[in-house]
């Protein structure tokens, strides 16, 4: 049984995407997920009688307190407990749900992520992962997009390992490809964070680690995990969602390019804190909750905050 946690009070679209994305994705999840949802009762039990769902999968837990896009995301999480976010990180943290969707405030999730959670012993930096669909039908996953904007360079050797780590567990990748994405082929290209984490990367004995990786190359298909600062990385997928964004603009239609569709993908995990923690994009509409839910029905049904806490015993 997987039980997943939603804020249903998150995002910039937030209760009616949230809610008609749980009513979307219902015959969807597994026979034995149960979708918890939190936030204000009486608006979720209204919705839920208008559109005559009654499916003893879901369960309300009432939150009365929201933290919107604008506060300061330590305060509004301090000073509001009884919001839909920390009430989600409360009962991950109790263990009565095994992962926590939001597309809310992502200042706040990862402040509760850190507050509620604390990074697992050993990790240095938690991280957010983003799976980028490749044309051979695999994935890149490209780590970190945003959260850990300078870096030192064994923050990004444990970025390549968490990586490694939610390739195989949750993308069935065995042996992943690390790729150190950087100005040149050469190890002696880009700047000195990322020549010693190239240095650092090579030395790694348990990574599969083939060197610096282009961004020209980047969906050719030859690496499974490409590693960045998140500075980096959240600039190279903005781009990726900007130049989709220019297709549709100009009317390419594409079965391949439509992958690129952030409400595709949902959502991206917080690697490296103990809990399974999934980040929507703000703007997400019902299509992107209702995958941003069975992204997390997938993560937490491969157990993933666990497998990463075993490797770094």
């Amino acid at each position: 049984m997987v039980k997943i946690g939603i804020d249903m009070m998150g995002g910039d679209y937030a209760p009616l995407a949230t809610l008609e994305g749980v009513a979307g994705v219902l015959q969807q999840l597994g026979p034995d997920s149960q979708l918890w949802l939190i936030g204000d009762q009486t608006t979720i039990d209204e919705f839920l009688s208008r559109q005559g769902l009654k499916d003893d999968r879901l369960f309300v837990v009432h939150a009365s307190e929201v933290i919107h896009m604008d506060e300061n995301p330590i305060r509004a999480f301090q000073q509001k407990p009884d919001s839909s976010l920390a009430k989600g990180y409360a009962l991950l943290a109790s263990q009565k749900i095994d992962v926590l969707a939001s597309a809310g405030h992502s200042g706040a999730v990862m402040v509760g992520a850190m507050h509620a959670l604390k990074a697992i012993e050993g990790i240095v930096r938690p991280c957010v992962a983003s799976a980028f669909p490749l044309p051979n039908g695999r994935k890149n996953i490209l780590l970190d997009v945003g959260i850990n904007v300078e870096c030192k360079p064994e923050m990004l050797v444990q970025f390549a390992q968490l990586g490694e780590i939610y390739a195989r567990e949750v993308w069935g990748i065995n042996k992943a490809r690390v790729g150190l994405l950087n100005t040149g082929s050469e190890k002696s290209k880009g700047s000195p964070l990322y020549q010693k984490a190239h240095e650092l990367l090579r030395s790694e004995a348990s990574l599969n680690f083939i060197g610096n990786i282009e961004p020209r190359d980047f969906f050719d298909g030859n690496v499974d995990v490409t590693v960045c600062d998140g500075f980096t990385g959240n600039i190279f997928l903005k781009q990726a969602e900007g130049f989709y964004k220019l297709l549709q603009q100009r009317k390419v239609n594409d079965d391949y390019l439509s992958l690129f569709n952030y409400e595709q993908y949902g959502g991206t995990p917080v690697l490296g804190v103990n809990g399974n923690v999934i980040l929507g994009h703000g703007v997400s509409s019902a299509l992107a909750i209702s995958n941003m839910i069975l992204a997390s029905e997938k993560v937490a049904s491969a157990n993933l905050a666990q497998h990463i806490k075993k490797a770094f015993q």
